[in-house]
């Protein structure tokens, strides 16, 4: 398959997590609204995090086997799972040390804590990440995380393509760009339950669009990428990397769940993400991938 051809593929994967765009600028969403969205994105990242850290294992796992059956070293195991532990470890906590480095400079320059929420979108352009609200914060997390994640699923569209494996190609697409899809609607979930219909809360297009690059570009990247270079040890880096940040923003938003005290909804919405991914993943195992 054509380097062309395969950088489509990578686009329409990745595009398509614009779809759940338009939900960061509800208006005035009710409160049990809220909650259910909130509690739905935290399902769709659940699945999310069990999808790359099972895809990251892989390689330790069959390493494990190989010692076993005396077919291999202990080499390998100690390799993967030094990479599988670095990138987690760096995932979780280099979120956990960025955020709280812009809320201790948003409170430096005066426009950090409670008072953020209210920011306009002319302070976040002047003055930069520290004064966007909590909500803006959390969703921009979220986008680097599902980017890392995306990344490596480009990897996986790119070698496919480069192998001229067609079928698996386009069902890996297929299966992705439904991913990315549930994807988008979990990174603007926080500016929904965030939006109190004043428009100096509702986030802009271009605000959103930004969000869709970081979590959707990746994909694109990957793909290019893969299709010239394979590379194990990187997928499972980046798979790390995507689990450790992934987990940190569940954290943040069951935080978010729990004030709400509505276990009934919360329940709902988390069942509603979960099942959503597996029914997006069941594509892509249905294609033989």
């Amino acid at each position: 398959m054509s380097l062309s051809t395969t950088l489509l593929l990578g686009f329409i994967a990745g595009v398509t997590i614009v779809i759940g765009l338009p939900i960061g600028r509800m208006r005035r969403p009710a409160p049990g609204l809220r909650v259910f969205l909130n509690a739905t994105a935290v399902g769709v990242l659940l699945f999310l995090f069990w999808d790359v850290l099972a895809a990251a294992w892989e390689p330790v796992d069959a390493a494990l086997t190989g010692v076993h059956d005396g077919s291999a070293s202990i080499g390998p195991v100690f390799g993967y799972g030094g990479l599988f532990a670095t990138g987690l470890s760096v995932g979780l906590l280099g979120l956990v040390g960025y955020d709280r480095y812009i809320v201790r400079l948003g409170r430096n320059t005066g426009r950090g804590g409670p008072g953020a929420m209210a920011v306009t979108e002319h302070a976040a352009r002047s003055s930069g990440i520290a004064t966007w609200s909590p909500a803006r914060r959390l969703s921009l997390l979220i986008a680097v995380g599902i980017g890392l994640h995306n990344f490596a699923e480009g990897l996986a569209i790119g070698q496919a393509a480069a192998s001229n494996a067609i079928a698996l190609a386009t069902v890996l697409v297929i299966g992705f760009a439904l991913h990315n899809a549930t994807e988008g609607f979990g990174i603007v979930a926080p500016l929904a339950g965030e939006s109190t219909g004043d428009p100096a809360t509702r986030p802009s297009w271009r605000f959103l669009l930004a969000m869709a690059a970081i979590g959707g570009g990746p994909t694109f990247i990957g793909t290019a990428i893969g299709h010239n270079f394979t590379s194990e040890p990187v997928s499972v880096v980046f798979l790390t990397l995507a689990g450790g940040s992934i987990v940190y923003v569940i954290a943040q938003l069951l935080g978010v769940a729990g004030r709400a005290k509505r276990s009934d909804l919360v329940a709902c919405g988390l069942l509603v993400g979960l099942l959503a991914g597996f029914l997006t993943d069941a594509v892509v195992a249905a294609g033989g991938a």
